[in-house]
């Protein structure tokens, strides 16, 4: 085979047991890699019914046909398991440099099922792979595991591993790679815990088999120039101002999440911008594998009560962190994010329902005794700590390790967690922007704008600027990207280069310049349409999981909030979003039924009966 790995490594956790097959080239065709190859394990391997943190879930560590080759941004994998915090199928996104030694050391997947009696961690060494006790690394956070992981194995080796939170299963703990790279979502890394799984490390140093070496690094040479030229000689925005470049222009659009989604501007926005973090804390940008961006932030706080030193924030951190929580002290915040990333947490989640808890205790229906302290919006301390009860479970960190979802139900006032399927929203207010709204509440994973971030064209303009406010258009728009998002998942490259750089306008929104990639790494000779039907497939595969779940058209909800609470100021001043008016019609699109079914035509044209 060419562009995908020959090799699926199987690890019995229960037995100790590593056993491997090749990859089947058809399913290698039918759902590319990555996300694709994930959903198609879980649906034939696993009952969707079962206890995520159960022995009986897997779990799939899979790369796509271009990770590890010179692709622009070809640094991704996937992590696809049940998750414990929506009770749905998640497929956690991560890049760095750990996905593309997995390549280079000849290993497509990794499929890990049952639970190790003791602690262990999997040393993958070029291709050939053992479990080893983990006990003495058990309680340690991500970066002293993976420093005495290198010390064990080898300096040229790359890791994954949970923290203290994914060793207690807080429902939303991460796997964090390469130190700061994170598998944030849906607590995979609870899965991990549940397992008794430490870390992963490989190796690998060989090459992935190009079927058109030439003619693929003519395509990478050609991409990469026309990248350069549109940024005119100048570092790409995202190299100088990380993600959070973007915060000013959602100021403006008036959805910048704000005290729990209760307003769309933050008066202390100016302190929290990537330009603030730039000027501020900024060592260097930090890119992953193969990427000509760098949007990584090498960050260091040398003064005040908040001193650290790490990765990031991104965005998303940020507004988590910072806006959702009345939080403009950008040191805080940034060490905030610190902390989740050496216990292991998702920043999105943990900001979520910090954010919740605070409203909640400004209502008065949360007690200062449940707590130990105010919590007020703004309180940069409380926010500190708390993430570090959190992880330990330790406190008020009980609850908060639930999630927003279960920490509201708890207090009787689940309209206050900004959930859907319970997981807690990106860093866009849907009021403003029409699109997102339908993409959360159809999210296979829950809440993300990383499974159709419509704000590309609603709010940048990429690849076409649509109406933000405008709905009658966006439930083609939200499929269209839906399924384009999990092609580039499935490729695995990085979203933020591909939809601005491999992803054109036409009757549609087409990924021709992703499918020449992979025809020139593959040899499969995709035509568009059949390409297409990859990311469409993939989709349904993920929304039939969720229908054997138990989770269908009940479940594609957003919070009254967004729904029944119109903006109050800005340009989305007195707008709802119109999920009821979208969803009969998204649905029709797709080819479901009116509970949110895919219909057995719609089944037997995919190939999924």
């Amino acid at each position: 085979m060419f562009g995908w790995q020959d090799k699926v490594l199987h690890v019995n956790l229960s037995r100790g047991q590593v056993s491997s097959e090749p990859l089947d080239p058809k399913m290698a065709r039918d759902y590319l890699g990555g996300r694709g190859l994930g959903v198609r394990w879980l649906l034939d391997r696993l009952d969707p019914t079962c206890d995520p943190l159960s022995p009986e879930n897997i779990m799939v560590m899979a790369a796509g046909p271009l990770t590890g080759t010179r692709a622009p941004t070809g640094a991704r994998y996937m992590i696809t398991t049940k998750s414990p915090l929506t009770g749905a199928i998640t497929c956690s996104n991560s890049g760095g440099y750990f996905p593309a030694a997995l390549m280079k050391a000849g290993i497509q997947a990794v499929i890990f099922e049952g639970r190790a009696p003791e602690p262990v961690y999997l040393w993958i060494d070029e291709g050939a792979a053992e479990l080893r006790p983990a006990r003495h690394l058990w309680g340690g956070t991500t970066h002293q595991t993976i420093e005495k992981i290198l010390e064990e194995t080898s300096p040229a080796a790359r890791v994954a591993a949970i923290g203290p939170a994914g060793e207690r299963q807080v429902l939303f703990a991460s796997i964090m790679n390469d130190r700061d790279r994170a598998a944030g979502r849906s607590g995979v890394g609870a899965v991990m815990g549940s397992k008794n799984l430490k870390a992963v490390a490989v190796k690998g140093s060989g090459q992935v088999p190009l079927a058109d070496p030439i003619g693929f690094q003519t395509l990478v040479a050609e991409i990469l120039a026309r990248f350069k030229a549109a940024n005119k000689g100048n570092p790409p925005p995202l190299r100088t101002y990380g993600t959070a470049g973007s915060l000013p222009l959602l100021q403006k659009y008036g959805i910048l999440p704000t005290r729990n989604f209760q307003e769309g501007t933050f008066s202390g926005w100016e302190s929290i911008t990537g330009a603030a973090l730039t000027e501020r804390f900024l060592k260097r940008p930090k890119s992953c594998f193969s990427c000509p961006i760098g949007c990584g932030r090498v960050t260091e706080i040398t003064e005040g009560k908040f001193q650290g030193k790490g990765e990031g924030p991104e965005y998303e951190s940020i507004y988590a962190l910072g806006s959702d929580c009345g939080v403009d002290n950008l040191a805080a915040i940034t060490k905030a994010n610190y902390l989740c990333n050496e216990l292991g947490l998702d920043t999105m989640t943990m900001g979520g329902t910090l954010a919740c808890a605070m409203e909640l205790y400004e209502k008065g229906i949360l007690p200062e005794s449940d707590i130990g302290r105010p919590l007020r919006f703004g309180d940069a301390e409380a926010v500190v700590e708390l993430v570090r009860q959190t992880a330990y479970r330790e406190g008020f960190g009980q609850l908060l390790a639930l999630g927003s979802a279960r920490l509201a139900e708890q207090y009787g006032r689940p309209e206050l967690a900004m959930v859907s399927k319970k997981q807690e929203f990106a860093g866009y207010d849907p009021r403003g922007a029409q699109g997102l709204g339908l993409a959360y509440a159809t999210s296979p994973i829950g809440a993300s704008h990383m499974r159709a971030l419509t704000a590309y064209t609603e709010l940048f303009n990429v690849p076409v600027p649509t109406d933000p406010h405008s709905w009658e258009d966006k439930p083609r728009l939200v499929k269209d990207w839906q399924d384009v998002f999990a092609l580039i998942d499935a490729a695995g490259l990085c979203i933020l280069f591909t939809v601005r750089n491999l992803v054109t306008p036409t009757i549609a929104i087409q990924p021709k310049g992703l499918m020449d990639l992979i025809n020139c790494a593959t040899g499969a000779n995709y035509e568009i349409e059949e390409f297409l039907k990859v990311g469409e497939r993939i989709l349904n595969a993920e929304r039939l999981f969720l229908n054997r779940a138990g989770i269908d058209r009940a479940q594609d909800t957003l919070p009254p909030r967004l729904t029944g609470e119109s903006m109050t100021e800005g340009p989305a001043r007195g707008k709802v979003c119109r999920l009821d008016d979208m969803l009969p019609v998204y649905y029709q699109v797709r080819g479901w039924d009116e509970q949110g079914r895919p219909t057995p035509a719609k089944l037997a044209e995919l190939g999924l009966v």
